[in-house]
């Protein structure tokens, strides 16, 4: 159940910072939907290996390279799911922040997903 909740909250989150930003598109709930499911399993498959990876350069930059494999996750789900659609790098990195922000809000009106 709180996969679910999770993959809502994210979905919510797609198409808020769809509509916040004109460099991203998403066209409808389905592709919002969509773009919440390859970004959850990007971010669980794909980037704790490039996190790894990158480690000496996320050491040097104090962390901030990690905004740079977000957006990285963000422009591959681009390429994945059809009718999304990013302009570019900086989108992609706002869109990562953005969405970040929503999230966070989301997750704390739900009571952070702490539940019995």
């Amino acid at each position: 159940m709180k996969l679910i909740i999770r993959i809502l909250l994210s979905t919510i989150a797609v198409l808020v910072a769809a509509m916040l930003l004109p460099g991203v598109h998403a066209d409808d709930l389905k592709t919002a939907l969509l773009v919440a499911i390859v970004l959850g399993f990007l971010n669980g498959v794909l980037r704790p290996i490039l996190l790894l990876l990158t480690l000496p350069v996320t050491v040097l930059t104090l962390g901030l390279f990690v905004l740079v494999i977000n957006a990285a996750m963000v422009l591959l789900a681009a390429r994945i799911v059809p009718h999304f659609t990013v302009d570019g790098f900086w989108w992609a990195l706002a869109f990562s922040v953005v969405m970040w922000a929503v999230q966070g809000v989301l997750m704390a009106l739900d009571g952070g997903g702490e539940r019995g």
